[in-house]
């Protein structure tokens, strides 16, 4: 099963639908990608020792029945806790992308711990249901604002499509948010036509406290975001692609080259 090029670990289950569009983003960046389902992750956790980056996909997984996500990570808190820090220990790098994102949030896995609160202390955020009270199908403008995540530089302006009901990023206290900006943690957000911070719908899309559309943990290697980077990695994909004669850059493929050259880079994998 080893082998000397990136080497990507899509999960799955019951209600995950967007895993072949994560999968074909991947490929495209250069790696080489499976889809397995939970259950035999579960059966058998030593597997994912033969992969470098570890993706959540977004869709409704067990249907959200609990809340979003909540399931699918009461299955890695319990049960795949110990091999994922090992995974996170040894320099690789993990993306959840909509549900992916509320799954690494619920999980505990994001934003991780942070040295200005209790070491223990891993659930101060949640995503919980959009301000409009209703699911939000639309493109949104982004601004990359971290250069801690190992995914994207800084100052980066793009555009992605969001789909999602419960995506509202909020922090339990204000000492929360504080950390994830002297941490740098914030990765994505919401921006207006003139590229300031969103401040109300539909530029910011779900009520997200200070827009916030994506973070990192504080290794910059663990990322989550609402937007779906892998609905943009054609020219095609954008709305006004005919317009635009096929010369509109697919800004979400530029995260997974991200990746996989960081990969190539650290841990000396081909592409």
């Amino acid at each position: 099963m080893e082998s000397s090029t990136v080497r990507v670990l899509l999960l799955r289950t019951a209600g995950t639908n967007c895993d072949r569009e994560l999968a074909l983003a991947f490929q495209r960046a250069g790696a080489t990608v499976e889809i397995l389902h939970i259950h035999r992750l579960l059966a058998e956790p030593g597997q994912l020792a033969h992969f470098q980056i570890l993706g959540f996909p977004g869709g409704f997984s067990y249907g959200d029945d609990i809340a979003s996500g909540k399931i699918l990570a009461n299955q890695l808190l319990h049960h795949l806790r110990t091999p994922m820090e090992q995974f996170v220990r040894d320099g690789k790098m993990i993306l959840g992308v909509c549900n992916g994102f509320q799954v690494l949030v619920k999980a505990g896995l994001l934003p991780g711990p942070m040295p200005q609160l209790e070491s223990s202390d891993i659930f101060t955020t949640t995503l919980t249901h959009n301000a409009q009270a209703r699911f939000e199908d639309r493109w949104v403008r982004l601004k990359s604002q971290s250069s801690l995540c190992k995914w994207l530089e800084p100052g980066i302006s793009i555009l992605l499509p969001i789909a999602h009901g419960e995506g509202r990023f909020a922090v339990r206290d204000p000492a929360v948010m504080e950390a994830l900006e002297g941490n740098d943690q914030i990765v994505f957000r919401y921006v207006a036509e003139d590229g300031k911070p969103a401040k109300d719908f539909p530029d910011n899309p779900n009520g997200s406290a200070g827009a916030i559309a994506g973070i990192c943990d504080i290794t910059g290697r663990i990322l989550g975001l609402m937007p779906h980077p892998e609905r943009f990695i054609d020219s095609m994909h954008h709305p006004y692609w005919s317009r635009l004669n096929g010369n509109a850059a697919p800004d979400g493929l530029q995260l997974f080259e991200n990746a996989v050259k960081y990969i190539h880079n650290s841990m000396a994998v081909s592409v």
